[in-house]
């Protein structure tokens, strides 16, 4: 039996011996290799935690203390650890375990995460909590470097420095997040990572005067008050101390009898103590060691040489978003891209290789990344903004305050809207149509393809205002490409016409769909024709803000039934605001509409929760069949 089969429930592992702790580290470092090579997920980040999360659950006791991991990808460790290995093996499924701390999965999960930044936020209301209910759990948040660029980390470090007791913090520092890091802090850290010196003389010497009898501790005492003179020496004061922490590293994050030790020593401090971890970003893994980027989340891969099992042909959404920048960069100047660290993800980074200069990654930092595009407009530059939909919900204040109250020319390029599938409700970008419909000025636009993505941005870049588009992490269809009609703002794109009067035989049926919903309806309205001989007229909404009223006013007064699709969920919806057009034309259409019910998404294909949300090509037909033939 190997050591790892032998953790079965959470604090199994202080049953192990010291030494015997480097050995189960290697084992479950081979079976997140082999178990990820099946299933997919965050690999690199989880390879580089092991010993960390492993020295964490040696001080640490489950679930009465509290661990609250930062984004939460790097938690497969932490699920080994609390009895949940043999779950793994659905790991980001539909009904399985999901990539990311689960408070509902397990009591050992202290706290739900998947956006980046918010850990220590949350370990300091534990903290008061503590105080308030008399309790003595251990509280400890573990965050990336990547993550200590989110404004919201230095609100809670302002704030934890002011409560007596303890709180662990864990700076897992690997110089990434899921690109390489950048900026002023990433530059302090390296300044960081060379000052173990200092640590090791200030401990040794402080070491040597307790042991001198009678004046030992004196003298201890009056150095700790002129420590900054000595400590200049070799590096300068860090940000953590300035700001009333007690800062400890860096340390070997693989090194399982160092962080044991220290995580022992900085818990029993009557104080918050930031404990600056040093890792390797896919350790143990050669692949992913060397291209810990690629590697931070991948899809079923060949664990012997990490070849993806998956091959791409055809080109994402992400794909024609990135090589279209490059064109329309060539032809205004004044076009620049902004990323939240994610270049390579949101394909910037294509733009940003034959236009470094004008390309800026702020690091994650997505609200200043928008309110910096607006201090460009302002100044006559196009800024572009490609930002995940689940992550520029972070940014909702400075969408509204800084760029749409004052009309400014940005360019939101939103990538992953809709389902996104493995990731769970914590990614799933089904809420931009609500929170964007509301901006005052803002154009918000869904390409139901590949051609309309590429006129889409071209419209925007030479648009007044500010203007959204949004579109799938999927593959870029290309089925309508030869009917692409020009953009018209506010209008949307009739792809069939049909006349609007209903047989003997059948109800007339109009389809508005959006995005890349634009494919399932015209799967649907084709068979329709072959299997019923009836012709939907078909309509792709293409502006989900403005809206289509005269189309959607004539529809209302001509047809039986109006079907709305989108990938959306129904409270803010375009079918909702499609409803009110109705109501207001007075027709007599009744609407159907397919949108996701369900306001929280778990992890699954994307297939998969398109068919439980009954957005699926068969479930719509066999709906509309129906209804129609009544």
């Amino acid at each position: 039996m190997t050591l790892l089969d032998q953790i079965k429930h959470e604090n199994d592992i202080r049953k192990l011996e010291p030494e015997e702790l480097p050995v189960l580290a290697e084992e479950i470092r081979s079976f997140l290799v082999q178990s990820l090579a099946k299933t997919g997920g965050h690999l690199a980040p989880n390879l580089g935690a092991v010993e960390l999360t492993i020295a964490l659950h040696r001080c640490m006791h489950f679930p009465e203390d509290k661990l609250i991991f930062d984004v939460g990808h790097q938690c497969y460790t932490h699920k080994i650890l609390t009895g949940r290995k043999d779950a793994m093996v659905r790991l980001r499924q539909y009904g399985g375990i999901s990539g990311f701390p689960k408070t509902g999965e397990s009591d050992a999960d202290s706290f739900n995460t998947g956006h980046s930044s918010t850990s220590i936020s949350a370990a300091v209301g534990f903290l008061a909590a503590r105080e308030h209910l008399g309790t003595n759990e251990r509280i400890c948040a573990v965050i990336g470097d990547g993550s200590m660029t989110g404004g919201m980390v230095y609100e809670a470090l302002d704030q934890v420095a002011q409560f007596k007791s303890n709180c662990v913090i864990v700076l897992n520092d690997n110089e990434m997040s899921i690109s390489k890091n950048v900026g002023g802090l990433s530059k302090s850290l390296n300044r960081l990572r060379v000052g173990k010196s200092y640590n090791e003389l200030k401990s040794g010497v402080e070491s040597a005067l307790m042991n001198i009898p009678e004046v030992g501790a004196k003298m201890a005492k009056g150095i700790k008050r002129s420590k900054d003179s000595i400590k200049n020496l070799f590096v300068q004061d860090t940000i953590f101390s300035d700001m009333g922490l007690t800062y400890i590293g860096p340390v070997d994050g693989h090194n399982i009898a160092e962080l044991t030790k220290i995580f022992e020593r900085a818990f029993r401090l009557d104080k918050p103590v930031l404990v600056h971890v040093k890792t390797v970003k896919g350790k143990g893994y050669q692949p992913a060691e060397h291209y810990p980027e690629h590697f931070h989340g991948v899809g079923p891969y060949d664990p012997e040489n990490g070849k993806s099992l998956k091959e791409k042909t055809e080109p994402t959404y992400t794909d024609i978003f990135g090589r279209t920048m490059v064109r329309i960069g060539r032809r205004n100047p004044k076009v620049v891209a902004i990323t939240a660290a994610m270049s390579r993800g949101t394909g910037v980074r294509a733009f940003q290789k034959v236009f470094p200069g004008r390309t800026y990654d702020v690091g994650i930092a997505e609200q200043h990344a928008v309110t910096f595009a607006a201090g460009l407009a302002m100044r006559g530059m196009v800024p572009v903004v490609a930002i995940y939909s689940s992550f520029l919900q972070r940014a909702y204040d400075q969408i509204l305050h800084d760029v749409c109250l004052q009309n400014l020319h940005v360019v939101f390029a939103i990538d992953r809207s809709g389902i996104t599938g493995e990731d769970g409700e914590t990614h799933q970008g089904i809420y931009d149509t609500a929170y964007l419909r509301t901006m005052p000025n803002l154009q918000v636009m869904c390409p139901k393809g590949q051609r309309e993505l590429e006129e889409m941005l071209f419209y925007a870049v030479n648009a007044d205002g500010p203007v959204a588009i949004k579109y799938s992490k999927e593959t870029a269809w290309t089925g309508l490409d030869h009917v692409m009609r020009q953009i018209v703002p506010g209008r949307g794109e009739v792809i069939s016409f049909a006349k609007s009067v209903s047989t003997v035989q059948h109800k007339s049926l109009c389809i508005f769909a959006a995005g890349c919903m634009v494919k399932t309806a015209k799967t649907v309205a084709d068979r329709m024709t072959e299997e019923l001989g009836i012709t939907p007229q078909l309509v792709n909404i293409r502006f989900v803000k403005p809206l289509d009223r005269e189309r959607i006013r004539e529809a209302a007064e001509g047809f039986d039934v109006i079907a709305v699709i989108e990938e959306s969920v129904q409270g803010g919806s375009f079918g909702e605001a499609a409803a009110y057009e109705m109501m207001l034309a007075g027709g007599k259409a009744k609407l159907m509409h397919f949108c996701l019910r369900s306001e929280i998404l778990q992890q699954g294909s994307i297939a998969r929760l398109r068919k439980e949300e009954g957005i699926d090509p068969e479930t719509i037909y066999a709906a509309l069949k129906k209804e129609i033939l009544e």
